[in-house]
């Protein structure tokens, strides 16, 4: 007897696999099963689309991406350290989990609606996240913010403004030292001290 959630799980994991090296359009229910070794009736058993298949994974890589940020902020106490955390693992996801990646900034996969919601509660959970960095930070006179709210808007753009020359352009780029860099100007500012 097979077990419905592990053989789910295991249709995830490879379908994944075969969706972040051919994109979704380009990617078929016969190479899924053809992966699996079985037909593709036994798939469409479990899953009723292609379309249920990668929601499937967007969600999942979501919750990989959810707990590896979540995880990364508890492992460290000062506030300058949980930005450095939260910037540096959050851009590492994205070139693991291509998939989430995808749905989140294809325009070409605009036309599913739990791409839309997908996109909306990580934008919320990010937002929140920074902010909750932001207030620790002020609340231990480590950051002086005006308006927390703005501030993490405006890390969250220059974050997403870095995903497209880091990931899309696929050049050898030393994603550490960008990164060290923006959080250089975001700690410090470019204003010369007094």
């Amino acid at each position: 007897m097979v077990n419905k959630e592990e053989f789910r799980r295991k249709v995830i994991l490879t379908a994944g696999q075969i969706f972040s090296r051919y994109g979704f359009r380009k990617t078929t229910m016969e190479e899924i099963a053809t992966a699996l070794k079985m037909g593709k009736s036994s798939i469409y058993y479990y899953f009723d689309s292609k379309e249920e298949i990668f929601e499937a994974i967007v969600r999942n890589e979501a919750n990989i991406l959810r707990n590896e940020l979540t995880t990364a902020i508890k492992s460290v106490d000062s506030p300058v350290d949980k930005m450095k955390k939260y910037v540096f693992v959050r851009m590492k996801s994205f070139e693991k989990l291509a998939n989430y990646y995808n749905a989140i900034f294809d325009k070409n996969l605009d036309h599913f609606d739990f791409i839309e919601q997908i996109r909306e509660k990580y934008d919320r959970e990010e937002l929140a996240i920074l902010r909750l960095i932001l207030y620790h930070g002020s609340r231990k006179n480590v950051f002086s913010i005006v308006n927390s709210e703005y501030t993490a808007l405006a890390i969250q753009t220059t974050l997403k403004g870095l995903e497209v020359p880091l990931f899309w352009k696929k050049r050898e780029v030393n994603i550490e030292s960008r990164l060290n860099a923006i959080l250089d100007v975001l700690f410090n500012g470019i204003l010369r001290k007094q």
